[in-house]
């Protein structure tokens, strides 16, 4: 049974990109065939973990939105540059990605006239029935818009990324009751870039407090993730570091 887990947070520059990439690679490395969306379009960048080169790709989900493609035509097999090691054709494990368009005219062009949200549905169906998925990641635009909305109401879970910081706190607790109201399966908060000396056992209680909701992890502003700087997916440059081992512990709630 294919899962789709989305993944949001209330502001911008929580490492929710980061955070959806290092989830995916990791999920598929456990086996499974993984599709990544990046349903960021008003300021996409996910590719870049994935060190897609915008030369290459021809076709985006800005594409598919307008009509101008199949939405598996705008998905590219980043198995061997993600998984790191050299893979050997096999269908398992698979990683796929579905890009937002980083050209400024089709940028513009999705904010002047906007796009069918109900298309963008249909793709993520086809998407796991087509590239025969385990999971789909949609790495969300942040704030609460149509799209947002859209795909908190499809997710089997709901991945918050929140800062300990009071604003995220504010946004979060709409994005938690939109998300109750409408009926997410499973929802839980991942605390990214707590500050050292916070005590993670106290946050992690505050917090669940707050929105009556499970936090899955509590991962400590890392002075490695600020030098891997999007340069690659942190999980396979520092395989032995704590946080990755956080954001292993958080791949073992999805997987059966």
């Amino acid at each position: 049974m294919s899962k789709i887990i989305s993944t949001h947070s209330f502001r911008g520059g929580t490492g929710k990109s980061n955070t959806t990439a290092n989830l995916a690679v990791l999920t598929a490395k456990a086996g499974f065939r993984v599709g990544v969306i990046d349903t960021d379009i008003q300021s996409p960048g996910i590719h870049i973990l994935f060190r897609l080169d915008e030369k290459v790709v021809q076709k985006s989900l800005n594409d598919y939105l307008w009509g101008k493609c199949r939405i598996e035509e705008a998905a590219y097999d980043v198995t061997e540059r993600a998984i790191g090691d050299e893979q050997d054709g096999s269908e398992r494990p698979r990683l796929f990605l579905i890009p937002s368009s980083l050209r400024s005219g089709e940028i513009a062009r999705i904010l002047r006239e906007g796009y069918d949200v109900g298309r963008l549905n249909d793709g993520f169906q086809d998407l796991i029935r087509l590239l025969r998925l385990d999971y789909l990641f949609i790495d969300t635009h942040p704030g609460v818009n149509e799209e947002t909305l859209l795909s908190i109401a499809v997710s089997d879970t709901l991945v918050l990324i929140v800062r300990p910081d009071q604003q995220d706190f504010q946004g979060t607790a709409v994005t938690v009751e939109l998300a109750r109201k409408l009926f997410v399966p499973e929802m839980f908060i991942v605390i990214n870039k707590v500050p050292i000396g916070t005590d993670p056992v106290s946050l992690k209680v505050h917090v669940e407090g707050l929105y009556k909701t499970d936090v899955a992890a509590v991962l400590p502003l890392s002075i490695e993730m600020a030098r891997n700087a999007s340069g690659d997916i942190f999980c396979n440059r520092y395989p032995a570091h704590p946080l990755t081992q956080e954001l292993k512990s958080i791949v073992k709630r999805f997987i059966p």
